[in-house]
């Protein structure tokens, strides 16, 4: 896969660029439109590669509540966002749509993206309902849209459900990149902001040693130098926020702090 972002020894950390609340949803304030989204994004990307961040994401966090198949005017919207987003953007991105994964491929090849974050496989009892994503319905579109440069990143253990599959985490996610291809595997705690179990990412990382693998939800300061020691990276949010409040936008300090740290621990690692 050329010009992936994501490597296998690297250790790569993407922040988390959460856009306001989409049309359609329920926190959407319709009086302030649009420009309040383009405005809000535009300030934490300026603050996220002032920071010294590796790569971006875009997601729809605030949607909530969190729904199974993207609607049209969410969809449209966010693309909206992503595309005027580039104008200023200097690093790579990919995307996220809550929690749809064909339309988290569609979103991406729109834009432009290098890498889709989504829950691809397994099958989950969820706040949402019951959850069967559709790995093979985003797969045959990546493909069709001529987009295989696109990196497909595995969240194998959703957050905010608990999987119906009982197989170890480490089995589902070997599972995940023998079966379905996964370029990257993402392992997350139960949660936004909520750490993932350290013996789990090393259960991974022990079965998937040539695999890409990312912390995907609760590193901060205090954990990064653990979870770099086994990962190749990891996706941030929370911690980058204002207080450490996933709503609030980001603090261009917190950002800076967590990435000395980060150059710090890679020097300790290597």
């Amino acid at each position: 896969m050329k010009n992936s972002v994501i490597k296998q020894g690297g250790r790569t950390v993407i922040a988390m660029a959460h856009v306001p609340a989409l049309p359609g949803s329920p926190d959407y304030i319709l009086h302030e439109g649009m420009q309040k989204l383009h405005d809000w994004v535009g300030r934490d990307i300026e603050a996220l590669q002032s920071g010294g961040v590796d790569a971006i994401m875009f997601g729809n966090e605030f949607d909530r509540p969190y729904v199974l198949k993207a609607p049209p005017e969410g969809l449209a919207a966010l693309t909206a966002v992503v595309t005027e987003a580039k104008k200023t953007l200097k690093l790579p991105f990919g995307v996220n749509y809550l929690w749809d994964p064909v339309a988290t491929v569609a979103l991406a090849s729109a834009t432009g993206a290098s890498f889709a974050r989504e829950i691809y496989t397994g099958v989950y009892a969820s706040d949402m309902g019951l959850w069967v994503p559709d790995c093979a319905g985003a797969a045959r579109l990546r493909s069709q849209l001529g987009n295989q440069d696109l990196q497909m990143l595995f969240n194998i253990n959703a957050e905010f459900a608990t999987s119906l599959d009982t197989r170890p985490l480490s089995v589902r996610a070997q599972s995940a990149v023998f079966s379905s291809k996964a370029d990257v595997v993402c392992v997350s705690g139960p949660m936004t902001g909520q750490g993932v179990e350290q013996s789990e990412l090393a259960a991974v990382r022990e079965v998937l040693p040539e695999t890409p693998l990312l912390a995907n939800t609760g590193v901060n300061l205090e954990t990064v130098r653990e979870i770099m020691k086994v990962a190749d990276g990891c996706v941030i949010g929370t911690h980058l926020k204002k207080d450490g409040n996933t709503w609030n936008s980001v603090d261009v300090e917190r950002v800076k702090r967590f990435m000395d740290k980060v150059t710090q621990t890679i020097k300790g690692v290597t």
